[in-house]
């Protein structure tokens, strides 16, 4: 759980603990390098999303430009700086994919979850993205639902996974 203070975001002695495990895996005065994992287990504890505040407060704790931080939150995919989804389905539409039917595989998961790319279920459940490439082109067509890698996609496999998400 994050903490709101009047001027300043504060985590918990349970965040600190998990943030300093991943920090004290490097050099002393590096703790920048441990940017990645922090903005995880935040990412985590923020449901979901990254607000800014909860940005430049891991900045500050880890001694770096709050820029650097905005930086690596915003070039990688798997952080979000918006509100999103209880479960994040990425669909890969890179060229494996693309050649393997990653079009028909956005099409049908437009239509089961009644959204288009980019956005959210009514009920908050689920957010639908497209990713440039997941790294799983022997897989294709491919998407990443959370953290689960699901691979060789048709119509019927990708409502078996729907169907036991959302049961």
């Amino acid at each position: 759980m994050i903490l709101t203070g009047a001027k300043e975001q504060l985590f918990t002695a349970e965040i600190r603990q998990q943030l300093d495990v991943w920090v004290a895996k490097y050099p002393a005065g590096q703790s920048q390098s441990a940017v990645i994992p922090c903005l995880h287990i935040l990412q985590a504890e923020s449901e979901g999303w990254l607000p800014e505040p909860v940005m430049d407060a891991l900045a500050d704790y880890l001694a770096m430009p709050k820029i650097s931080v905005y930086e690596v939150a915003t070039f990688y995919t798997m952080f979000d700086l918006k509100p999103v989804g209880q479960h994040k389905v990425n669909v890969c539409t890179n060229i494996s994919c693309m050649l393997n039917g990653s079009e028909q595989v956005v099409e049908h998961l437009e239509q089961r979850l009644n959204v288009k790319l980019g956005e959210t279920t009514a009920d908050g459940k689920f957010t639908l993205r497209e990713v440039e490439c997941l790294g799983a082109c022997c897989g294709a067509p491919m998407m990443q639902l959370d953290r689960d890698y699901h691979e060789h996609l048709t119509n019927d496999k990708i409502d078996q996974i729907l169907t036991r998400i959302k049961s």
